[in-house]
């Protein structure tokens, strides 16, 4: 089995937003304003699931001059980062009250 991360509040957010769909690539910024999250939080938390294996990256490959901007860095998970974050994360949200969220019906 893989190590796990920390899973901090940013590092549920993080991975919540990369198992929308494993396989798809974001970039970090946008995986930043998905979550609700600043880009400074945002990448060293997936250079950790990158060191873990959770996450693969690359660069994008781009002029950029002609595309007026920097290349960006994508981020997706790997195969074994989605089978590993999956239950990462709910023995996370089991285990976590979060004092903003509303009670779920019943609970009080």
């Amino acid at each position: 089995m893989a190590p796990s991360p920390r899973m901090t509040i940013p590092t549920q957010l993080v991975l919540s937003e990369l198992l929308v769909d494993p396989t798809r690539e974001l970039y970090g910024l946008e995986i930043g304003q998905a979550a609700g999250l600043a880009s400074g939080t945002v990448h060293p938390i997936l250079a950790r699931l990158e060191t873990l294996g959770w996450v693969e990256s690359r660069w994008e490959e781009i002029d950029p001059r002609a595309a007026s901007r920097p290349a960006r860095r994508y981020y997706r998970l790997t195969p074994t980062g989605a089978q590993a974050a999956r239950p990462a994360l709910a023995r996370a949200r089991q285990g976590t009250r979060r004092p903003w969220a509303a009670p779920a019906p019943g609970q009080a």
